[in-house]
């Protein structure tokens, strides 16, 4: 609920003078960092289709887990929709920048879907771990990776920083939405077989 309030109240306010600091003093400060605009390809749509063909099919052949291949679907197939939507809603102009882009600005679609891939990825990854401090390592690898996939986007110019984090804020609510629904359908089965026996 957090993270969707920070997405609408950066929608209201990022035409404001405030917000507008903020964007022009994260690009002077970041803006033209290679090695950081260089990993910008982890949130390259290629990636994300191949890593999450590649978690489909671990799901499907080595653990039969058919909600689980849905759930991927629903996290970062729908989630880029509602991204392309959402920036066909409001429009906004990317920065200025030598390499322009033909596409919307708001919200980041690699802040967006790459957060919603990797933290998908660490989901089911940490499922697999028995230990937490292998499941906190895990989720510490996708929340760094998702971070500087988004800030990629301020150094390469291709975004403004209240465009990352709306990405990032409107990727974890949808992440968050498709994990509850999860949550409660596998709770759902694994009740079912005890209820009918009594």
């Amino acid at each position: 609920m957090a993270t969707l309030l920070g997405f609408f109240a950066i929608l209201l306010y990022f035409s404001s003078e405030p917000l507008r600091r903020i964007d022009r003093n994260a690009a002077s400060a970041i803006g033209g960092t290679g090695w950081l605009d260089a990993l910008s390809i982890i949130g390259d749509q290629w990636v994300i289709i191949t890593i999450s063909l590649l978690l489909i099919l671990y799901l499907w052949v080595f653990r039969q887990n058919y909600r689980g291949m849905l759930f991927v679907f629903l996290s970062v197939g729908v989630g880029n929709v509602i991204n392309q939507l959402l920036k066909q809603t409001f429009e906004r102009q990317r920065p200025d920048f030598p390499h322009g882009l033909e596409t919307f600005s708001f919200p980041s679609n690699h802040a967006m879907v790459g957060l919603l891939y990797l933290f998908t990825v660490a989901y089911f990854l940490s499922e697999d771990r028995a230990g937490n401090a292998a499941k906190w390592l895990v989720w510490l690898v996708a929340i760094v990776l998702a971070g500087a996939v988004g800030l990629s986007r301020v150094a390469g110019m291709e975004h403004y920083l209240s465009d990352v984090a709306a990405g990032w804020f409107a990727g974890y609510s949808w992440f968050v939405a498709v994990a509850v629904w999860y949550e409660m359908r596998e709770r759902l089965f694994r009740k079912r077989p005890v209820n009918e026996e009594k």
